[in-house]
């Protein structure tokens, strides 16, 4: 019986010691700081939270900075990954979310960065925002300073400015788009694509295979050749977009006007007044042409007939 005894309490003194770590918790997502670690002044929450904000209005990024006193532990990478996905930051299909933690009883940190945004702020760029801009401020107790310039340096990255994330920029790469392409996913890219260039194409190839009224959609379409493209390329390949247009238009048009179909087509303006091409009935007076409902002329105006991460990113101590 004593023996019996004793093995109970040997293993109630056993069960404590082999009970799993205590793990940080996880707290609410109350706002793009969360100061649970309390090493902000409240003046720096708030210029940090409405840089953080003002940097999603314009790109759709989530960034959050996460403090706690300790991680109990636990590494800081598994936390991170923790918190990231309990929060779900960045948008859903996206997964443009990045998560600052800091944790300065165990002097550690990790710049977590989601699926979408690892090729703008790869690992060794949030590596050298660690190194290079964080962890100075660290050692000097400066968290303030620390978090607020490493937060400034990742919004710096994702807007294309590396040189203030502490990274040298390309002579090259400094020449910015006068307009850039709106941040888009690659399908609604493809459906934009499709309208602009399938509208302005459709009247572009008229144009080209059309007698007398190409000339002036050649004209015409000018300006819809340098401003449309933008919403989806921006203006830089617009430019050459536009380019290509003014050269290839005339250049097309000077091979087909030799062709059979051109040539009969012109004669049939001449004799009659219009000619069928390609089901549009083209009219050499006044350079209309009509198919099925929809006209368009010179003289008028155009009318028509009806948040995740896989774990990138960077940490460091301090």
């Amino acid at each position: 019986m004593i023996g019996a005894l004793r093995w109970v309490v040997a293993l109630a003194l056993a069960l404590p010691l082999s009970a799993p770590a205590q793990r940080a918790e996880v707290p609410y997502l109350t706002g793009r700081v969360v100061d649970t670690a309390e090493i902000l002044k409240p003046d720096t929450r708030r210029r940090l939270a409405e840089a953080l904000r003002a940097h999603e209005q314009a790109t759709t990024n989530q960034i959050a900075v996460l403090t706690v006193p300790t991680l109990h532990g636990e590494s800081v990478e598994e936390y991170a990954l923790r918190v990231f996905e309990q929060w779900k930051l960045g948008q859903k299909g996206k997964d443009n979310g990045v998560l600052v933690v800091v944790a300065p009883q165990d002097r550690r940190m990790r710049i977590e960065v989601g699926y979408g945004l690892e090729g703008t702020l790869p690992d060794a760029t949030a590596a050298r925002i660690i190194r290079n801009v964080m962890t100075p401020r660290f050692r000097e107790g400066d968290f303030d300073g620390g978090v607020t310039q490493g937060a400034a340096a990742i919004i710096a990255q994702l807007e294309g400015k590396p040189a203030q994330a502490g990274e040298e920029r390309p002579q090259q790469a400094q020449k910015a788009e006068f307009i850039k392409a709106p941040d888009m996913a690659l399908h609604e890219k493809v459906l934009f694509g499709a309208f602009i260039f399938g509208i302005i194409g459709l009247f572009t190839f008229i144009g080209i295979v059309t007698p007398g009224v190409g000339w002036f959609l050649y004209f015409f379409l000018i300006p819809f050749w340098a401003m449309f493209p933008i919403a989806i390329l921006g203006s830089g390949i617009t430019f050459y977009i536009l380019i290509a247009y003014l050269v290839g238009f005339p250049l097309a048009k000077l091979l087909v006007s030799r062709s059979e179909t051109y040539r009969k087509a012109a004669e049939a303006i001449k004799k009659k007044g219009y000619a069928k091409i390609g089901g549009f009935t083209v009219g050499g007076s006044g350079g209309s042409w009509s198919s099925s409902g929809s006209s368009w002329s010179s003289g008028g105006g155009f009318s028509g007939g009806g948040g995740s991460s896989g774990g990138s990113g960077a940490s460091g101590s301090w």
